[in-house]
């Protein structure tokens, strides 16, 4: 992966983004969005691959499910890595089917010897079928379990330890989860290995109210990075060095412009003496 900051990949942006080449390193897609042999997406990307590197996110391996990756998935995004060259994928850790139900969303799991040992299998799964180490993202949750007996940071460790696969550190599910649960996102990040790091995510969040009435922070991706989410960025560009960077915004999707001012924005958090490829701070 280049060392610049990015843009998720929207259909009505893929013109814009050939015939106005901008000043970002890499596109992001959805793996599950490019399954199928053609179509407009493909016509598109071809057109994209050509002036941005690609990175591809995987949201329904189910990773962290009772059953292992299906093998067609497996082969399915191995041959969309390969068509375009991409420079890596990564994947949830959640779950998002049981067999043979699938559920449209990532859910979570508790953190137990148990649930470890699976999660560690299916990544070993993945990585052989697509024959790279892949990257796992950091959840944001809404739940906690009292079967739980690892911390998420070292649960996340023990993962990365046992697999080499590397983490994707979505900033904005740190925040979320943080502020969901009433701990300290600075000392969440602290805790996790962020030599291992290989992508940051940054994206925007709504608030909702629980069952209480009490805040509930929601990762809608349907808004700009909030302040709060920018000040964790900076603290973990400090702390790990500049890495990768996505903008993702998957609701409510603005012009390409705002997009790019997002990346912008990403790229002034680096120090002077970095420049990220593809961006122009």
């Amino acid at each position: 992966m280049p060392l610049a900051c990015g843009i998720g990949l929207k259909p009505q942006h893929a013109s814009q983004l050939v015939q106005q080449p901008a000043d970002i390193g890499f596109v992001e897609i959805h793996a599950e969005n490019y399954l199928v042999a053609g179509g407009p997406f493909h016509r598109h990307l071809t057109q994209v691959r050509e002036h941005y590197a690609l990175s591809v996110h995987g949201v329904s391996m189910s990773i962290g499910g009772a059953h292992a990756p299906d093998r067609e998935h497996l082969k399915s995004v191995s041959q969309l890595m390969a068509r375009y060259g991409a420079a890596q994928f990564s994947e949830h850790l959640a779950w998002s089917g049981h067999h043979p139900s699938y559920l449209n969303d990532l859910l979570p799991f508790p953190y137990t010897p148990a649930s470890l040992l699976r999660v560690c299998e299916h990544i070993d799964q993945a990585q052989e079928a697509l024959g790279q180490a892949i990257l796992v993202e950091n959840p944001a949750t809404y739940v906690s379990f009292v079967q739980t007996e690892y911390s998420e940071t070292d649960f996340i460790g023990e993962v990365l330890n046992r697999t080499g696969c590397g983490l994707l550190l979505d900033v904005n599910n740190a925040w979320i989860s943080a502020q969901n649960h009433g701990r300290d996102a600075v000392a969440y990040i602290k805790q996790l290995p962020m030599s291992r790091v290989g992508e940051i995510h940054l994206a925007g969040h709504s608030t909702e109210q629980d069952s209480l009435g009490a805040p509930l922070l929601i990762d809608s991706h349907d808004r700009r990075v909030s302040e709060e989410v920018w000040a964790l960025y900076r603290f973990v560009i400090e702390l790990a060095g500049p890495k990768p960077t996505l903008i993702e915004w998957d609701q409510n999707v603005p012009e390409l412009a705002m997009l790019l001012d997002e990346a912008r924005l990403a790229s002034q958090c680096w120090p002077a003496t970095v420049c990220p490829r593809g961006v122009m701070s």
